[in-house]
């Protein structure tokens, strides 16, 4: 009889392990490590684009409004990031990360789950270029393992960096939602045929000509050992995480894994995502922890932005449609038109905050 009662708790206890206990999206992030290893459910819009793919509720007033989302390891994922960059320490760093053991997360891949994959994976009906951006606008409950920590760090020890720690693109997301079951799915086809809505003034964006070339700088040349590793596929079939530090080396003790969705990625779009992509890895080693996320992506799409320009592109808009830069603009209506687009896009579409 003990052995019996002792089993049916044992599977009482998974069970309700396995159905996520409900919650929200902002008693998460107002404090993501006391969810960490618990399995939740939480409902929200889901946002998916160049460099992101996560849950959001735009009411929590954080930082970060937004919970990352990450398929558990080894899932052939069909839609994710077209970029992600994620960090690690390298073998010469003088850190020392602690081990962390994970409870293994199996994903059901039922028809509410091909709904929610398909419509994340659908491309738009837009013209000119559009980077990044999705058909659909996606509402869902989510059930997985929940990882958070209270801030994400990116840190230093001398000239070499010795602690990261968050979640997602940049690790620079407090809490990760690694998926266990999809529900109640729907979705909003998004309308590129005009520009999506703006509100406010926007906030400088400081555009200069030397950005590009500092992003491209960001790369290294052509055999140099950076610690950047480029990798082919979509951004977040999630990262075969393992404690401890990477086997390679870098010059400063941090690893970029970068993974690319070359598939999305073509002709100007490239351009554009290396303009972005690098900025992004000249920020973190040249400012680490000095920006915020909002701040980071805003400095990159500045970037981007440049590159259009540059190359000629006729338009460039953004998840959502948001238009940023048009070829027809005079030079005060992009002074007048782009700052707000940006700010609207990442503080509405991306739920970033300063």
């Amino acid at each position: 009889m003990r052995v019996l009662l002792v089993c049916v708790f044992l599977l009482v206890s998974v069970h309700g392990w396995a159905q996520g206990v409900p919650t929200s999206i902002c008693e998460i992030l107002a404090h993501p490590s006391a969810y960490d290893g618990k399995s939740v459910q939480v409902t929200g819009t889901v946002v998916i684009g160049f460099d992101e793919f996560v849950v959001k509720d735009r009411s929590c007033g954080q930082e970060v409004d937004g919970i990352w989302i990450s398929y558990p390891e080894g899932t052939k994922a069909k839609a994710g990031p077209v970029a992600m960059l994620t960090l690690r320490l390298a073998a010469n760093s003088p850190g020392k990360p602690g081990a962390e053991n994970r409870v293994p997360v199996h994903l059901e891949k039922n028809k509410e789950f091909r709904r929610f994959e398909d419509a994340l994976a659908a491309q738009p009906q837009s013209k000119g270029g559009c980077l990044g951006c999705p058909r659909y606008a996606v509402t869902a409950t989510l059930t997985g393992r929940l990882d958070g920590v209270d801030a994400p760090i990116l840190a230093r020890q001398g000239a070499m960096f010795s602690m990261v720690r968050g979640f997602g693109n940049m690790n620079r997301y407090p809490a990760r939602l690694v998926l266990q079951s999809v529900s109640n799915v729907s979705e909003t086809e998004i309308d590129y045929s005009k520009p999506a809505a703006v509100a406010g003034t926007g906030f400088p964006l400081g555009l200069s000509a030397d950005q590009v070339t500092r992003a491209a700088a960001a790369f290294g040349t052509e055999g140099e050992e950076n610690g950047l590793v480029v990798n082919y596929g979509i951004g977040d079939t999630p990262p075969k995480e393992r404690d401890g530090k990477d086997k390679r080396n870098s010059p400063d003790g941090l690893l970029f894994f970068l993974t690319l969705d070359s598939e999305r990625l073509q002709g100007a779009a490239m351009t554009e995502a290396a303009a972005h992509i690098g900025t992004h890895i000249a920020d973190l080693r040249e400012t680490p922890g000095g920006r915020s996320l909002l701040q980071l992506e805003a400095h990159a799409w500045a970037a981007s932005i440049l590159a259009a320009i540059q190359i000629k592109e006729a338009t460039l808009t953004l998840p959502g449609g948001y238009l940023v830069w048009s070829d027809g603009w005079t030079d005060a209506e992009r002074d007048r038109l782009l700052p707000p687009a940006v700010r609207s896009f990442l503080m509405d579409w991306s739920g970033l905050e300063h």
